[in-house]
């Protein structure tokens, strides 16, 4: 970089984005926002999967203790599913399945299909938010 460059104010701004831009890496990049009918098609993608959480249960006895989130319609019928296991479930501050049920959200992750079936797993709250204005329950 020229002395010129690096002195003016619009260097300056260059080199700083230069020097922070590779320290985000590729998370810093926005994910596609999807519905949840369009999540099949993007498999092996990265992507938020926005829509109605129809359905939520945690399986306890189940291996693993997972949570489901059906997103559009509730099990069996679901259209995609976001799945927090039961090593992760104490990550969250309440019951996913109390905080996320009939309310409008957003899971942000890698899609992958499952029995032929789209899911992201949810592996950290920040993964989860609730879209357009929906509040959770207290």
């Amino acid at each position: 970089m020229t002395r010129a460059l690096a002195s003016s104010a619009a260097g300056q701004v260059l080199a700083l984005a230069l020097v922070l831009l590779p320290a985000a890496g590729p998370a810093a990049a926005a994910e596609p926002r999807i519905t949840p009918a369009e999540a099949a098609q993007h498999a092996g993608e990265q992507a938020k999967v926005c829509g109605l959480v129809a359905g939520a249960k945690y399986a306890e006895r189940s291996r693993g203790k997972p949570t489901f989130l059906d997103f559009e319609k509730p099990h069996p019928a679901e259209v995609f599913k976001a799945v927090i296991w039961g090593a992760d479930r104490g990550k969250f501050k309440q019951p996913p399945e109390t905080i996320y049920d009939r309310q409008q959200v957003c899971v942000t992750g890698r899609i992958e299909l499952y029995h032929g079936a789209p899911e992201i797993i949810v592996r950290n709250p920040s993964q989860l938010a609730l879209d357009d204005g929906s509040r959770p329950r207290r």
